[in-house]
């Protein structure tokens, strides 16, 4: 049974920070591409950022380079993301996207975590 569960989401002030993690199960994770993506309310969802397998190839949307890092631990099938100098434009539900780099349709989703900065 696959699983994939994003936590660590929470109220933070402008400026803080929070760590996502994403842990997943019933897959490969080591074979897979694992990637952030969040929406905010009335928007569409957006890459935020993306780790190759190996962990050797990170990319990020502009709107966060600098502030925000994200990481792969294969041992612990668990992707991270580090999210530093946090913005009221923060504010979204983050998702963890695995997928097959040898078939785009092989992918799987979790269910989000709420990030809300605000003061």
């Amino acid at each position: 049974q696959v699983q994939v569960v994003e936590s660590g989401g929470g109220l933070v002030q402008p400026g803080g920070s929070l760590r996502l993690s994403c842990a997943a199960s019933g897959f490969t994770f080591s074979v897979y591409a694992m990637t952030w993506y969040r929406q905010a309310a009335g928007k569409e969802r957006e890459l935020v950022a993306h780790i190759t397998t190996t962990g050797t190839i990170t990319n990020y949307a502009d709107s966060v380079k600098g502030r925000f890092t994200i990481s792969r631990d294969n041992a612990k099938n668990t992707v991270y993301l580090q999210m530093n100098s946090l913005k009221p434009e923060d504010t979204a539900v983050y998702y963890c996207n695995a997928q097959n780099p040898w078939n785009s349709n092989n992918e799987y989703w979790g269910q989000g975590t709420q990030v809300t900065v605000s003061s």
